[in-house]
């Protein structure tokens, strides 16, 4: 199962643009292996950090997850072509950093996360209030 579909990439790309990204025999049509290639390529990258924390494939998809695919499907559609604008770019760079977010524990998948929001750190915790000291300078004294 892809977390993203064609008709995903198209809500994000012209079909003129897609036809230019994929269509090597000059058809004039979307070439769809390329485009399947892509999102396949785009889930793998998903599932390396999520997988980190959740298990994966992830079914059902997050909406989260099924934006991040789409993003980074269109980056790899460019990429392997004209080489991708910069906004395509800024976008891919934002989903990876959040992958890695999600990857760490400290971002979760909303709504929809499968194990709720991450938990929280195992670091201590600061007291309010300090006990009374066993050995001061008094009770040292002639040591």
């Amino acid at each position: 199962m892809s977390y993203c579909t064609k008709d995903d990439i198209l809500t994000q790309l012209d079909e003129a643009i897609l036809i230019q990204l994929t269509d090597d025999d000059n058809s004039g049509a979307v070439n769809d292996d390329f485009v399947m290639r892509a999102i396949a390529d785009a889930d793998a990258e998903i599932d390396a950090y999520v997988g980190a924390r959740h298990a994966v494939p992830l079914d059902p998809v997050p909406a989260l997850i099924r934006a991040m695919s789409t993003v980074i499907a269109v980056y790899n559609l460019y990429s392997r072509r004209l080489g991708p604008p910069d906004h395509i770019k800024d976008r891919y760079q934002a989903a990876v950093g959040l992958l890695e977010l999600i990857a760490k524990g400290t971002a979760s998948l909303g709504a929809s996360d499968p194990e709720g929001s991450p938990p929280t750190a195992n670091a201590p915790e600061m007291a309010d209030t300090n006990p009374r000291r066993i050995f001061s300078r008094r009770q040292m004294r002639g040591f």
